[in-house]
């Protein structure tokens, strides 16, 4: 089985790490192929960015050469899943989906903790269009943009799970679901502050999409992700120049 992890921003180092955890959370066998779009921001913090790299995954997709059995886009928020979900035949998991219906088997109430304020909007949105916001405690931000996440590790570390720490305690969440494709690898952390389950959005959506590949099931075809309609798309992709 080979799965495609689209990492939403251009900044190869995140992409490593999302691959990383990706393939630590693969079955045996299953192949992990991590990918960083031709163009976009180096991180992905509001809707211009996010409507932008929707675009850019997309296309890291339809330019990928080899076949594949299943894609996750690795962003938290709205990124272009529907899009995928058009273009391809085989299962399109979301970080973000996948995260927060994986927490739903874990307690009554989870919580989301992200990166900048600006970006709980965005994603209290995205679980609200996947219909799994009903038990969403809160979304929290850390406060650090993503690129801060890899500079001052430490400084990720306290500022993510004092807000967990507060999910739990002032939200009365029983889960945390780590909001951000870029804080892969630090679920064991916020389990020793909050004593509570931590779900890894990148690690939960490799197994859903495994399960997925598994029992044979893909995107329903009939009406909302039917392929695009051929027509004529007028300069696209861009010309350099």
């Amino acid at each position: 089985m080979r799965i495609l992890v689209v990492n939403v921003n251009t900044t190869q180092s995140i992409t490593d790490a999302i691959g990383k955890q990706a393939a630590g959370a693969a079955s045996p066998g299953t192949e992990i192929v991590p990918l960083t779009p031709a163009f976009g921001a180096e991180s992905v913090e509001g809707n211009y960015e996010s409507y932008l790299a929707a675009v850019a995954v997309m296309e890291a997709v339809r330019a990928h050469p080899e076949p594949f059995d299943a894609v996750i886009q690795a962003g938290y928020g709205e990124h272009g899943r529907e899009g995928l979900q058009e273009l391809l035949d085989v299962p399109v998991v979301d970080i973000t989906e996948a995260a927060a219906s994986t927490a739903q088997y874990l307690g009554r109430r989870y919580s989301v903790v992200t990166t900048l304020d600006r970006t709980v909007p965005l994603i209290e949105e995205r679980l609200a269009v996947a219909g799994l916001s009903a038990r969403c405690a809160s979304v929290r931000a850390s406060g650090l943009a993503v690129l801060e996440l890899e500079r001052d590790e430490q400084a990720a570390v306290d500022a993510i799970t004092e807000q967990a720490a507060r999910a739990v305690e002032d939200d009365r969440a029983e889960v945390i679901c780590l909001g951000c494709g870029g804080m892969a690898g630090l679920a064991e952390r916020v389990v020793e502050r909050t004593g509570v389950p931590v779900v890894d959005g990148v690690a939960a959506a490799v197994t859903v999409a495994e399960s997925l590949v598994r029992l044979g099931l893909s995107t329903s075809k009939v009406r909302t992700y039917a392929p695009p309609r051929p027509k004529r798309i007028v300069n696209w992709p861009p010309q350099a120049g």
